[in-house]
């Protein structure tokens, strides 16, 4: 029998819907999933356990008296602790912030109270939200649900664990350079990073960026879809986003997939050149040629965003500039590293050195805009390495190439990010090593519903072949190591700060 925690977000609204199941045993199957699981992974560092049995209590009544009609009324939320929640501890994953309780909602949580989701609790993240392995030295580390020592991805690894187990139905992240992606493929889950502006974002520093993006993650492509309508709803706050556009929400609700026949796939390995394992070449490759014994049509690219790398670290000290430099004399010698190095790139960084960036950034975006002239989507590697140790903050080279910074091995993620095209991760079986192996989904832009259609055609393409679906993590392995996610995650995050400095 499936617990109500493993349904997916989609049949959950419908059951509750039917009144087949209640909130209040939808978030007590959830809770209950967090007392079994999160000892071990540590993806949920805040349980808002009594509000949110208050909530579902209320929900509960409120469809017995003919409301609760809303997009993910009574869906327990998880909320990544980079976003303000009322009444509940946001720490942004430092000790700074350990006593931080919001008076007020960030734009993301009220658009998902407004849509009826019940916040379930906080969920992990590298301190500050900067890097990509989850790990701080206020919480601790998050487990990979497939192998808890082993990283989960950062920076919404809290999120994407929460998730894949259950603890959640749903849950919110945010995307730098791969920061909602590289979890999700790492978890076995679906994370979407849409077209900039299409998520409201109103505590951005820099009014006009590909940068600081929020958005959802899910067990499926269509429970994707619902957060996001939900979560790109235009309300107040999304007025002070200077980046939101008009759009039809109701596009992302009841994908209708198109024949997998009908469609032409531009792929590419490494984007030209950039740091791509043989591991991931090879996992990659028997993909692409499924889906080609499946009758899609597969298009060699030949598309160079090798110096999309630069830019990306030219752009991010930037923006790093901007959003720190109020704060970060206050910061000690063991905060994140990842902070330090970025910020001391921009006060290195002439104007001339950011123009430049900005000037290729466009050749870049209009290079690679170009390509969806020939094909339907493109599609790439996830990440460039399967999961490593977490007591390691990035790994530490690639087929025998050392990685010089916490940005070098996610080329993949942040060419994407620097040409600003909508992009989902999409989980495509497990790998060699008994990993979720995932894949990235680009579409034109503005063209955020059609992706999510062409991906749910590829979602139903994998899920029917064994080999390319992605079985739910193991509690019975989970419970049954420990890997001291907490402790020793703690020690691991200061003492790489420390020898990073």
């Amino acid at each position: 029998m499936t617990d109500p925690c493993d349904l997916t977000a989609v049949e959950a609204r419908q059951a509750i819907l039917d009144k087949a199941l209640s909130p209040v045993e939808l978030v007590d199957s959830c809770l209950e999933r967090i007392e079994e699981l999160n000892p071990t992974l540590n993806a949920v560092v805040t349980v808002a356990k009594e509000s949110a049995q208050e909530e579902a209590l209320r929900a509960e009544k409120d469809l017995q008296r003919g409301l609760g009609d809303g997009l993910l009324h009574g869906l327990p939320v998880a909320i990544k602790d980079l976003q303000d929640t009322k009444g509940i501890a946001t720490t942004y994953g430092t000790a700074f912030y350990k006593n931080h309780v919001p008076k007020r909602d960030a734009g993301i949580v009220a658009r998902v109270r407004a849509a009826g989701g019940i916040i379930i609790g906080k969920t992990n993240i590298p301190e500050m939200s900067i890097g990509a392995n989850t790990v701080n030295r206020l919480f601790g580390a998050t487990g990979n649900p497939y192998a808890p020592h082993l990283t989960c991805g950062g920076s919404s690894g809290g999120s994407a664990v929460a998730v894949a187990t259950g603890m959640a139905t749903l849950a919110t992240g945010s995307d730098h350079g791969g920061s909602l992606r590289i979890p999700a493929c790492f978890s076995g889950i679906v994370g979407h990073r849409a077209t900039p502006g299409t998520v409201p974002h109103e505590g951005r520093t820099i009014t006009q960026t590909n940068y600081s993006l929020q958005g959802p993650m899910a067990r499926t492509v269509g429970d994707v879809g619902l957060l996001l309508a939900a979560i790109s709803t235009r309300d107040r706050s999304s007025q002070l986003d200077p980046m939101s556009f008009p759009l039809d929400t109701n596009s992302y609700l009841n994908l209708e997939p198109p024949s997998i026949r009908g469609l032409k796939f531009g792929v590419t390995y490494d984007f030209g050149g950039l740091l791509v394992s043989e591991h991931v070449r090879r996992e990659f490759e028997a993909r692409v040629s499924y889906l080609k014994s499946c009758g899609a049509e597969i298009v060699d690219l030949s598309i160079d965003l090798t110096d999309a790398v630069e830019v990306d670290w030219q752009l991010r000290a930037d923006i790093f500039a901007t959003q720190y430099h109020r704060e970060i004399d206050g910061f000690d010698e063991t905060f994140n590293p990842n902070v330090f190095s970025s910020y001391e790139t921009a006060l290195a960084t002439t104007v001339l050195d950011i123009a430049r960036a900005r000037r290729k950034q466009i050749d870049l975006f209009r290079a690679f805009a170009a390509l969806f002239d020939e094909v339907d989507a493109v599609l790439c590697p996830g990440v460039s390495v399967g999961p490593f140790p977490w007591s390691d903050l990035h790994p530490l080279e690639v087929d025998g190439v050392p990685v010089e910074n916490y940005m070098a091995w996610l080329g993949l993620t942040s060419c994407l990010t620097v040409v600003g095209h909508p992009v989902l991760a999409l989980p495509a079986g497990l790998d060699a090593d008994g990993m979720p192996f995932g894949i990235q989904c680009v579409g034109p832009m503005y063209q955020d519903s059609s992706l999510l259609a062409m991906a749910t055609c590829l979602e139903n393409a994998f899920r029917a072949d064994p080999t390319y679906a992605v079985p739910r993590p193991n509690s019975e392995l989970i419970c049954s190591v420990d890997p001291g996610c907490r402790d020793l995650g703690r020690a691991a995050a200061v003492a790489a700060a420390r020898a990073d400095q």
